[in-house]
């Protein structure tokens, strides 16, 4: 009798199978169809698969990029915020300044006046003062010379301011 070892069995079993390529081909698509489908049904009852993991990772990088962005622009508001305070601050000192100067102008201006004001009746004042003591020697000295001769002192300074007048 021939003994049949298990070495070839294994060659008689692959022979057969390679004898009938067809029968191997629809096996192994079997068992290619019920591998997807055991992925697949893994995927739908466990809710997750790459490609969703993939789509919720670019979600989170855009949320924290969107999140960076979002604290950036808070950042740069609050910088713009603040020196906008600062320059409001600084424009009203400037208007306060200005208006305190503008005070000062006018308080100047004020007084300008009330003095122009008072030379000017210090002026009418001396030249009425001239007036009448231009006038009063002539009609003195025609009406009594003996008066001038009792005031020297008098005389003395009608002359002086003449001779001042002149001078001026």
């Amino acid at each position: 009798m021939i003994e049949i070892t298990s070495e070839d069995a294994r060659t008689g079993a692959i022979a057969r199978l390679g004898s009938q390529p067809i029968a191997v081909a629809g096996v192994l698509l079997i068992v290619m169809l019920v591998g997807i489908g055991s992925v697949a049904m893994w995927r739908y009852y466990s809710g997750t698969s790459p490609e969703q993991e993939r789509a919720a990772a670019i979600v989170h990088q855009l949320q924290a990029r969107a999140a960076q962005a979002s604290q950036q622009f808070v950042e740069k508001t609050k910088g713009l915020e603040a020196t906008q305070e600062e320059q409001v601050d600084q424009l009203q000192l400037v208007q306060d300044q200005l208006q305190t100067t503008r005070r000062q102008l006018a308080a100047q201006q004020a007084e300008s006046k009330r003095l122009a004001e008072q030379v000017t009746a210090l002026s009418e004042a001396v030249e009425s003062l001239r007036q009448s003591f231009a006038s009063a020697p002539s009609a003195d000295s025609a009406n009594s010379p003996s008066r001038h001769a009792a005031r020297p002192h008098h005389v003395f300074r009608i002359g002086h301011r003449k001779h001042a007048k002149s001078a001026g």
